[in-house]
């Protein structure tokens, strides 16, 4: 299972808490972490998954693999700005919304209209179909059993 994470690339310490655990919590799931690779919720998200033995991916807006955060184990390097976040969302089985500002807002149309299934925490209420959850494991839960269920 592939779990995209998404949130803004800069973050207060109480998500970045958030979005840490919850990378911890999808690394213990035995899920493979998906993320835009950056700062702010993608890192602690990251450092989370890989303090854990998680595998991550960091799907890169620029064009150097050195760009990534240093928890990032898989670079992907596209150089294609912004665009990539379609690239984050097909990557994923399904999408966890931390917070966020208009990157995230992008991600989660774009995983709406795809019809991705999308777990939010404290981020953007623009529609029924986000699963709303209180806390990262409960996020990772349901987002776990989104993918499972027939």
């Amino acid at each position: 299972m592939q779990i995209g994470i998404i949130g803004a690339g800069e973050c207060t310490p109480e998500v970045e808490k958030v979005a840490e655990e919850v990378g911890r919590q999808v690394a213990r799931c035995g899920a493979v972490l998906i993320c835009g690779g950056m700062g702010g919720v993608m890192r602690a998200a990251c450092r989370g998954a890989a303090g854990a033995g998680g595998i991550t991916v960091g799907i890169l807006p620029g064009n150097r693999a050195e760009q990534a955060n240093e928890y990032v184990q898989i670079r992907i390097v596209t150089d294609m700005g912004h665009a990539r976040n379609v690239l984050v969302v097909h990557s994923s089985d399904v999408l966890i919304a931390i917070a966020g500002e208009y990157g995230t807002l992008s991600e989660l149309a774009i995983a709406l209209k795809l019809g991705k299934p999308v777990v939010g925490l404290e981020t953007w209420d623009i529609s029924p179909d986000i699963v709303n959850a209180s806390d990262p494991a409960e996020a990772v839960e349901k987002a776990a059993l989104l993918v499972r269920r027939p």
